[in-house]
């Protein structure tokens, strides 16, 4: 009868954890999606310029997620640590430091890119249609509060 329980146990806490998962990754998506829905709003981008555009930009998003998700995951390897060592600390320090020049240096590249593909309005509407939406999602995370 333990044993019996102990399994159900674990499926149900399995179970959980994938739905918790399933769900900020379903999160993660939804934000994604919202956000390039604005910036072709925004922008005005033709259909020509969606198809040449959205994927050199969701790979961006995707070097600079990796980049922080890398510098995450060495704090959080140190903060498990009984012990770390000034050593650990400091390549933590660095690495996420570092996140915001790996990320310019990334941005840089991608900019040269999309100069091919968006006119020069359309490259400053792209940064100011980014600040706007994280400062609209910012506003309604304040307010759910």
């Amino acid at each position: 009868m333990k044993r019996i329980v102990a399994i159900l146990t674990l499926v149900l806490a399995i179970s959980t954890t994938a739905i918790a998962q399933n769900g900020r990754t379903k999160f993660a998506a939804d934000m994604y999606q919202a956000k390039h829905e604005m910036i072709i709003e925004e922008l005005g981008l033709t259909m020509t310029q969606q198809k040449q555009f959205m994927p050199l930009y969701e790979q961006m998003e995707r070097e600079i997620y990796q980049v922080n998700r890398t510098a995450r995951a060495l704090a959080g390897e140190v903060e498990k640590k009984k012990n770390p060592s000034d050593r650990d600390y400091e390549t933590a320090a660095a690495a996420l430091s570092n996140t915001r020049i790996r990320e310019g240096e990334i941005e840089a590249k991608y900019f040269e890119k999309f100069s091919k593909i968006l006119s020069k309005k359309q490259l400053f509407q792209l940064k100011q249609t980014e600040l706007k939406f994280t400062r609209e999602m910012i506003g309604k995370k304040k307010n759910k509060k």
